[in-house]
């Protein structure tokens, strides 16, 4: 695993540094005891994100008002640590805090401070090399120009445009794309503004480092009193992938009314990240809405999000958006829309030579030993049938076709021209009406 290549966010010296307010963190901390049931300083400690120090004030101060009492060492761990539990005061103010908000746990991180680790580790930063994106590549056949094009788009950390006809490779390209940034950034578990805590971080978009070196990191950071802030989490540079089921609500915050909790939009957990919209043009809001949606914040580099009381807040845009679309660009935005995305690139499908370099490496990696007669009856007889359209899906396409009637009927993996017939015939609808 690479190591982290950001600065890493300081860790709280006081509860000051931590940018919250005292009652907040008196709150999530008491929500947390009567929720997770942590008794030790060193388990609440953990729980909560902050060094034990910090910790240790903030349960002082909950014992002076009442809150918290001790326990002793006769119900702690084995280190014979002092438990603390809630008294209770504590309990009542816990479920009156639960009431406004269910949400518990990790501190949440300032707004501002977000903003300040978001320049840190912006996306904008990197410099990708050439060897760099061919490397996330080299399971793709691309020509050279393409390749000159998409350096740029992907070092500016601006907004990418693929189009061009289907099952040509813009998916996978995109995904390469996201393969070839390669480092880590620092994700807050959650965010606070205006008392209100967002939560950031998803398992399904953000992927963990749990590489040997994190946790040398982490032991190293335990006995240097907690350099590193633990309200984050080293991850890799988020990607969100989304589809035809996108929908403009799913870029606005997801409020939820049972827990009254707040969970981030689909771009804001694609911070320092990327941000891919495929199949463009096939979600219910037209494709000009969408773009819409994203202009502000692929120009000016801040969304604008609102929380349920109408109030509206900046947070940072640092997102690398690629848009993939296999409509025309002109049948689908005005000329003032497309002119605010800053890349504009085809995705052509091969030419024949590069489809059968295509075809000869899938051929070879699934195990299906080429056959010459097969060969030219594939690109004489049944390309010329679909006036030479050759596409980056076929060749995979074909050869899944020739396994899988190999293992039907029960012969060695093989090529002939009969089985590329049969295999051809799956791969399109036929052009006729049907009967009724």
């Amino acid at each position: 695993m690479q190591a982290p290549t950001v600065v890493a966010p300081p860790a709280p010296r006081t509860l000051r540094d931590t940018g919250l307010s005292a009652v907040l963190m008196r709150d999530i901390l008491l929500k947390t005891m009567f929720r997770k049931n942590v008794e030790t300083v060193t388990e609440i400690a953990d729980t909560i994100g902050l060094p034990i120090p910090l910790t240790q004030e903030l349960i002082d101060a909950g014992r002076s008002q009442g809150l918290l009492e001790a326990t002793g060492t006769l119900h702690a761990t084995s280190s014979a640590e002092m438990g603390y539990r809630l008294s209770d005061g504590g309990k009542a103010r816990a479920l009156d805090a639960l009431s406004q908000s269910e949400y518990y746990g990790t501190m949440p991180v300032p707004l501002e401070m977000f903003r300040q680790q978001t320049e840190r580790q912006s996306i904008r930063n990197i410099r990708l090399s050439r060897e760099r994106l061919v490397g996330a590549m080299g399971h793709l056949i691309l020509p050279d120009r393409l390749l000159d094009h998409l350096g740029p788009a992907v070092t500016s950390g601006r907004s990418v445009l693929l189009y061009g006809p289907p099952g040509n490779g813009k998916s996978s390209i995109s995904n390469g794309i996201r393969d070839a940034l390669g480092d880590t950034i620092y994700v807050p578990h959650a965010v606070e503004y205006s008392g209100q805590v967002i939560t950031v971080y998803d398992p399904i978009v953000h992927t963990r480092v749990k590489a040997e070196a994190e946790d040398n990191s982490i032991s190293r950071l335990r006995r240097t009193d907690n350099r590193h802030d633990r309200r984050y989490i080293l991850c890799k540079r988020p990607t969100v992938i989304t589809g035809g089921e996108l929908t403009l609500s799913m870029l606005d915050l997801n409020y939820n009314p049972v827990a009254r909790t707040y969970q981030a939009s689909l771009q804001m957990k694609a911070t320092g990240g990327v941000f891919i919209i495929d199949d463009l043009g096939r979600q219910e809001e037209p494709a000009q809405a969408i773009i819409n949606r994203w202009i502000v914040p692929m120009e000016e580099g801040y969304d604008i999000l609102t929380l349920q009381s109408g109030e509206k807040f900046v947070v940072p845009f640092d997102t690398l958006v690629i848009f993939s679309t296999n409509f025309h660009p002109n049948k689908l935005f005005d000329k003032a829309a497309l002119r605010r995305i800053f890349y504009k690139i085809k995705i052509d499908g091969p030419n024949q030579e590069q489809f059968l370099k295509i075809f000869a490496m899938v051929a070879k990696k699934k195990g299906v030993p080429l056959d010459e007669a097969s060969l030219l009856h594939l690109v004489r007889n049944k390309y010329p049938t679909i006036d030479n359209n050759y596409a980056n899906y076929q060749p995979n396409f074909l050869i899944d076709q020739i396994i899988s009637v190999c293992e039907f009927e029960g012969i060695p993996y093989q090529m002939t021209p009969e089985l590329i017939d049969r295999a051809w015939d799956n791969m399109f609808v036929k052009d006729e009406e049907i009967v009724h």
